[in-house]
C-alpha cells in the first residue's frame, strides 16, 4: 500500500505507523461518567466495511500526522490531510 503524504510525496505505508479510526474523540478526564466513557474510548470501536477516516504518523519522513481516508475492503487510499490543518472540535 502507498500512501501520497502532502509533504514528501507518494511512500510506502512501511515508512507510516498507523493510530486507528480518526473519529473518536477523548473524553473529559473530569466529566461525571469519566471510568466509562474512557472505556468506550479505549475499548469500543466500529469496524466499517468501506470507506474509513484513519490516523497516520509519517515516522520515517516529515513526522507530520495525517488524516487518511482508505476503503477498508480494498486498501484504496481515497483521499490524505495533514491533520493539523483540518478542523478541531472546541469543546
Amino acid at each position: 500500500m502507498r500512501i501520497k503524504c502532502p509533504y514528501c510525496g507518494e511512500r510506502d505505508a512501511q515508512e507510516f505507523t498507523y493510530r486507528g479510526d480518526a473519529a473518536p474523540q477523548r473524553p473529559d478526564p473530569e466529566a461525571p461518567e469519566a471510568a466509562a466513557a474512557f472505556y468506550e474510548y479505549v475499548y469500543i470501536r466500529d469496524n466499517p466495511a468501506g470507506p474509513l477516516s484513519e490516523l497516520w504518523y509519517h515516522r520515517a519522513g516529515c513526522r507530520a500526522w495525517l488524516v487518511v481516508e482508505r476503503d477498508t475492503r480494498t486498501h484504496a487510499i481515497l483521499s490524505v490531510a495533514d491533520a493539523s490543518a483540518l478542523p478541531q472540535d472546541s469543546d
